[in-house]
């Protein structure tokens, strides 16, 4: 599998892919992707992620102080004052090695409304943690899944996956750190069903959610590219707020969320670069993310070439017609 280091030599964008870069929803939350590594490989992961990936041909990662000015640069034409930076990936952020420096820089810019990194904590650590705290983040997104030592194994598809240390750690946030911890599990029916209303009951003990509610819970969701667990099926959204219902009264907690608990709220758009439909010359630049895929780049912005065959012809131009634009993440196929 090839790594590519994105840096502002490179001269590629960090717009317009789902896997590195900033990707923009329309809201006063970036999201800012880093690395798209990841050391598990989830049973329910939804881009296919990790050692045991099937599709990925290409794994990115971005320099710190590039991805920084990006984020800058996107704010401000989005005409805010400031922005929340989510740090996630298509992967674990945590497989970044300049983490701190990118939280640091990050604060440094003073357009970051909030700083949260959402993870899976197979890579956190007491020490990392207060890395963290001292360079300025808000908040880590938690995802815990189970508490029981062999299924959170099984879960993640990771022999080494050790989730009583990962309880530890989240400890340490709560009672020692500036930090603000959500737990965000994902409920995968039929596997985990019994441990939710444990990390909840944990969630609570150990103080989670000193600013924002203290928890998250996630519905699995069959994706395209993603793995779906033998058997399961994903529960139909009534089916899921229903039991999020009890929980909440079982529990006195709210855990039926909106982005405005979070702060977030709608903003204006990066600029759209192109149309659905459109016919254009894209460059091509290097290997794609996934097999099948070529990385192209064209009016500043970066575009997945799909359905392609062999090696990319590297700094050639190619006529594609746009498939996808939403969120400012393009998608194109070649056109003869």
């Amino acid at each position: 599998m090839a790594r590519y280091f994105l840096e502002i030599s490179s001269g590629i964008p960090l717009i317009g892919h789902i896997a590195f870069g900033i990707v923009d929803r329309g809201t006063n939350l970036l999201q800012v992707r880093p690395s798209s590594f990841c050391p598990l490989s989830c049973i329910f992961c939804s881009v296919n992620a990790g050692p045991k990936s099937t599709n990925r041909q290409t794994e990115f990662v971005v320099d710190a102080e590039y991805l920084v000015e990006w984020f800058k640069h996107v704010t401000r034409v989005k005409e805010l004052e400031k922005a929340h930076a989510y740090i996630d990936a298509v992967g674990d952020p945590l497989t970044y090695r300049d983490i701190v420096k990118l939280v640091r820089l990050l604060r440094e810019s003073g357009l970051a409304e909030t700083i949260t990194i959402e993870t899976h904590g197979a890579l956190l650590t007491r020490r990392l943690v207060d890395q963290l705290d001292e360079a300025g983040l808000d908040r880590i997104n938690l995802s815990v899944d189970s508490l029981d030592p062999e299924l959170a194994k099984r879960l993640s598809d990771t022999p080494w996956f050790d989730v009583k240390r990962i309880v530890d750690v989240a400890e340490y946030i709560t009672s020692s750190t500036k930090i603000d911890l959500l737990v965000a599990p994902v409920w995968v029916p039929g596997i985990n069903d019994h441990e939710i209303p444990k990390i909840i009951e944990w969630a609570l003990r150990i103080g989670a959610g000193k600013r924002v509610p203290p928890l998250g819970v996630q519905k699995y969701e069959a994706h395209k590219y993603g793995r779906r667990p033998p058997g399961v099926k994903p529960l139909s959204w009534s089916e899921f707020y229903r039991e999020l219902s009890k929980w909440e009264e079982q529990f006195g907690v709210r855990l039926k969320l909106s982005p405005r608990d979070f702060g977030i709220r709608k903003a204006k758009q990066f600029p759209i670069a192109f149309q659905v439909g459109e016919r254009t010359s894209v460059e091509v630049v290097y290997w794609g993310w996934l097999r099948g895929q070529w990385l192209g780049v064209a009016r500043d912005r970066v575009v997945s070439i799909v359905g392609v065959l062999g090696e990319p012809p590297i700094g050639r131009k190619v006529k594609v017609r746009i498939l996808r634009n939403k969120d400012n993440i393009y998608v194109g196929r070649i056109v003869l």
